[in-house]
């Protein structure tokens, strides 16, 4: 019974993945019909001793064809907006963090990534340091650093004043016995 499951869940991921593939290409070829108008102006009468190695007569055809300039064309915009858009999530990943993580500095973050954006990336930084800094952890290492450092201090100069004075608390030689 497992070994169906993951037989149909390996063939239901390949349909998604023709699906999504058949999809994407019916929009580059509608983008090559819209844009092959553009074409017109671009592609056609390529001059062959132009190239350094002349090119075949098909890749030439292919070259002069206002659909193939078109559905270039449609690809190039794809590509950008691709890009665009994963820029974006990267630019978008310390708000993210800190949603996942239920900060509290959820508008902060959000306002250093947009002042980022806008101004200087050094915000954004601050950002990506505000959203994945544990500051439950932090805040419980400065606290023991402090408790650590009060509790350990010996008041120095109360040892120093009763040595200065010569008094003598029991622990320590005095300096007129040190000399006998």
């Amino acid at each position: 019974m497992n070994f169906l499951k993951g037989f149909f869940r390996v063939i239901w991921i390949i349909c998604k993945i023709l699906l999504k593939f058949i999809s994407f290409m019916l929009v580059m070829c509608g983008g090559a019909y819209l844009f092959a108008p553009m074409g017109v102006i671009n592609s056609k009468d390529i001059d062959i001793s132009g190239f350094s190695s002349p090119p075949n007569d098909t890749l030439m055809l292919l070259l002069n064809s206002e659909y193939f300039s078109g559905y270039l064309f449609s690809v190039t915009i794809a590509l950008v907006l691709f890009i665009a858009y994963i820029l974006w999530g990267l630019h978008e990943v310390a708000v993210h963090k800190a949603q996942e993580k239920k900060s509290s500095h959820i508008q902060l973050v959000f306002a250093l990534s947009l002042c980022g954006l806008f101004l200087h990336k050094a915000w954004w930084v601050l950002a990506i340091i505000i959203a994945f800094t544990n500051w439950e952890q932090l805040g419980a290492s400065l606290s023991n650093i402090l408790r650590n450092s009060r509790s350990n201090i010996k008041p120095k100069d109360t040892a120093d004043t009763q040595s200065n004075l010569g008094i003598n608390d029991g622990n320590s030689a005095s300096i007129t016995e040190v000399k006998s």
